[in-house]
């Protein structure tokens, strides 16, 4: 990691490090749960948003990012939590969206864009097969086996060639 002129590791490049709880496939970063990394001196700030606003693993992000800051030599450790604008599936990196698919877990399309302020429009239609793609053969149209995965952002699907089952991250 590259020293910084306090001669403690790059924050960022620590921060970098941290894997997230429920997707250890993926750190925090690739997730883009992180948004800013800044220091004074021995200390430093990180700021997160969350998947989402009611997220399980929350605590245990930011206990990890103090731990993995802690242990670069950072004395003063500050995670900051903020929800606007909200995450969205847009902000998991090129790296991540790769990672994700080697790992089996169908990795998400671009989320839809929302149009003007204001809540989100709830839609009650079954949602399309046709984007999903097999992360194991590549095979589109995929069928939805259950809406909930093993963690609220993920769906379980199976693949009609391969007929292998399979997590897709849905679009948020």
């Amino acid at each position: 990691m590259v020293s910084t002129s306090t001669g403690l590791s790059d924050p960022a490049a620590v921060v970098a490090t941290v894997v997230d709880p429920e997707m250890p496939m993926l750190t925090l970063a690739d997730l883009g749960v992180v948004r800013r990394v800044e220091t004074e001196g021995d200390a430093v700030t990180v700021t997160i948003t969350p998947t989402y606003s009611g997220c399980p693993a929350l605590d245990e992000m930011r206990a990890d990012l103090r731990a993995a800051l802690t242990a670069a030599g950072y004395r003063r450790v500050e995670v900051r939590t903020v929800f606007s604008p909200a995450w969205s599936t847009d902000w998991i990196t090129e790296d991540g969206r790769r990672k994700l698919a080697e790992a089996g877990v169908a990795p998400p399309g671009r989320a839809p864009q929302r149009v003007g302020a204001g809540p989100i429009p709830l839609t009650l239609g079954a949602p399309t097969a046709a984007g999903v793609r097999c992360p194991r053969c590549g095979t589109p149209g995929t069928e939805e086996l259950s809406r909930f995965g093993p963690t609220a952002c993920t769906e379980l699907r199976r693949c009609p060639a391969c007929r292998e089952p399979f997590e897709h991250m849905k679009e948020i």
